[in-house]
């Protein structure tokens, strides 16, 4: 197991990429805290998993995620990872998107990272080597259509990973991935940011070099390189997992 007795906080926990990615940590042998808005899909998840905690909360308050690390020591001792998923859209464009709504996604997208981040780094810097992967997204290099507040936050999102891993290496490597077309409900409501959501996925999975949509798994598998030693010597990285579309 590459992850026996390693300690890690995943956000996003109960759907889509998140989920996959804490099932496959725990079957690398983690223990998790699961972060989620989600009681009903957390618990099940923590029932479903060796070795889970799951803390049901708004990522975007501060005292949540200073409670998430918290839960981490209290329950295991020590914290090693971060995984940090949660996301949401905000479809609009810049005209029709309410500040709210606009703010509501920054700080779900941005500023939860740094929330989390601030305190968990005093405790990821005890370990050996501490690690923090935020999952960002091609929107960080590309537009799309109704999309300013997501594709602002996610490219602030990989400017924060660069900054961490500066600021803190070598006791911790800070990477980014960034996504492109998966099958997770977010794509889908991703889509209804056009007029017809259903073409859109379908000009997605045709426009990828590979000709399909990636999977949560496809994600999970890179996960797992960038949190686990198989990665030791990369930090400060994007790594773009995306079927090749970025290059189309």
């Amino acid at each position: 197991m590459k992850l026996k007795d390693k300690v890690c906080i995943v956000t996003g926990a109960t759907s889509g990429m998140g989920k996959s990615i804490a099932k496959g940590l725990s079957a690398e042998g983690a223990r998790l805290v699961l972060s989620g808005r989600n009681q009903e899909r957390g618990k099940a998840l923590e029932e479903e998993l060796d070795n889970a905690v799951f803390l049901a909360g708004d990522i975007t308050d501060p005292s949540y995620n200073k409670k998430l690390v918290e839960t981490a020591l209290e329950a295991y001792g020590k914290l090693d990872i971060l995984s940090l998923n949660a996301g949401i859209l905000g479809i609009g464009n810049v005209e029709n998107l309410s500040i709210d709504l606009w703010r509501n996604t920054i700080d779900t997208n941005l500023s939860s990272i740094f929330y989390l981040c601030k305190y968990a780094l005093p405790h990821l810097q005890k370990q050996p080597q501490g690690n923090i992967l935020i999952n960002a997204s091609i929107a960080a290099f590309k537009s799309f259509p109704n999309h300013p507040a997501y594709c602002a936050s996610k490219a602030a999102s990989v400017a924060l990973m660069k900054q961490i891993a500066v600021d803190y290496a070598p006791k911790i490597r800070v990477n980014a991935i960034c996504p492109g077309p998966v099958d997770t409900p977010l794509l889908w409501e991703s889509a209804k940011a056009f007029e017809q959501p259903d073409t859109a996925v379908e000009n997605a999975k045709r426009t990828t070099l590979l000709k399909r949509l990636g999977t949560p798994e496809d994600i999970t598998k890179l996960v797992l390189f960038l949190v686990s030693d198989d990665s030791s010597w990369i930090t400060g990285t994007t790594v773009t997992i995306d079927g090749g579309i970025i290059n189309t």
